[in-house]
């Protein structure tokens, strides 16, 4: 879902009293697969409604490692997007298409004791927009950004998926029918989203290519240093489909994070980032079907904010930030209306 991912900018906390355990077996986890090092350092990182990061670091006489576990929140798998260890595939089989996302260590299982997840090395970077669109010590990043986006995007899209086993298809006329169910099943009034369902049904494109689409791909989800992008994180909501939904979703003004004079991620303009997929891809980018997935993806995030409050109004899951993301489908549905006015 849509959110901050961790970052080392983010603020850690550490383990709960119910978690005091946790070091101990991550420390066996590491064991099992013959690395007998210290573990330390242990800290969650802030963001992730479904899933939660865990810091460690593990010493080995004068070598030291960083990691990140990513795992099920509290060690139980929600149901809400896709498993840990088919988000581990799809990392793996993006770093074999040349995609810069961060190295798989291991995937858990069930003798590990921590519930479904993975181990990965930490990226250092950062990941919360403002910083990135704001702070003098990312500009050289900022410039180079939107075309590196695009590349990555590009190699995205040209991941080998047949042998991942769990990746939903995802295709235009799915993805309609369900954001329709979900505003069925909620049964809140939303009749701007109501609209671009309607909207979306009549202008639905015919999709040339079937992809890996990375399904969240923005500022919060991308991890950046200094000289620009350095790891594509949080794969929960991937699955195959129309490689155009991320540059669609790129462009939309939710993720431009109050710079909406700039399309992509309100740090550049469309051309750069379409130019760059284009030279990477080696195909022309659907332009006609980026718009389809721009205005459709105001639609999906207002659904999605609407699911998260109902988990936090229906009991399933109480939390504030649940409640927050709820209050912000006014913005989408705005957004929405407005795209249609054009």
């Amino acid at each position: 879902m849509p959110r901050p991912a961790p970052s080392t900018g983010s603020s850690p906390r550490p383990p709960t009293s119910s978690d005091d355990d946790i070091g101990q077996r991550i420390a066996r986890a590491f064991a099992r697969r013959g690395d007998h090092g210290v573990l330390s350092g242990l800290r969650r990182l802030s963001g992730g409604a479904s899933k939660e990061s865990i810091l460690l670091t593990l010493r080995g006489g004068t070598n030291e490692r960083s990691y990140v576990l990513r795992r099920a929140a509290a060690g139980h798998d929600d149901g809400f997007g896709l498993a840990p260890d088919v988000e581990a595939a799809l990392l793996r089989a993006a770093a074999e298409a040349g995609a810069a996302v961060p190295e798989v260590a291991f995937v858990l299982d069930a003798e590990d004791g921590l519930g479904p997840g993975f181990v990965m090395h930490k990226v250092d970077g950062e990941t919360l927009a403002p910083r990135i669109q704001r702070d003098d010590a990312f500009a050289t990043a900022r410039a180079a950004l939107p075309a590196q986006l695009g590349r990555a995007l590009a190699r995205i899209h040209r991941a080998r998926i047949d042998d991942v086993a769990g990746l939903p298809e995802q295709a235009i006329d799915w993805q309609i029918a369900h954001y329709r169910a979900v505003l069925d099943r909620i049964g809140v009034a939303a009749p701007a989203l109501e609209l671009g369902l309607a909207w979306a049904a009549a202008h639905r494109p015919t999709a040339p290519r079937h992809t890996l689409v990375h399904g969240d791909f923005r500022l919060g989800n991308l991890m950046v240093d200094g000289q620009g992008l350095a790891a594509v994180l949080d794969w929960e909501l991937s699955h195959s489909g129309d490689p155009m939904e991320d540059l669609g979703w790129l462009c939309i003004r939710s993720w431009r994070f109050g710079r909406p004079d700039l399309a992509v991620a309100g740090i550049g303009m469309r051309e750069t980032l379409f130019a760059a997929y284009e030279d990477e891809a080696g195909m022309a980018v659907d332009r006609s079907a980026v718009n389809f997935w721009e205005v459709f993806g105001n639609v999906k995030w207002g659904a999605i904010c609407l699911i998260q409050a109902n988990r936090h109004v229906g009991g399933q899951t109480r939390s504030i930030e649940l409640a927050a993301i709820g209050r912000r489908m006014q913005e989408p549905a705005s957004d929405l209306v407005g795209l249609l006015r054009r």
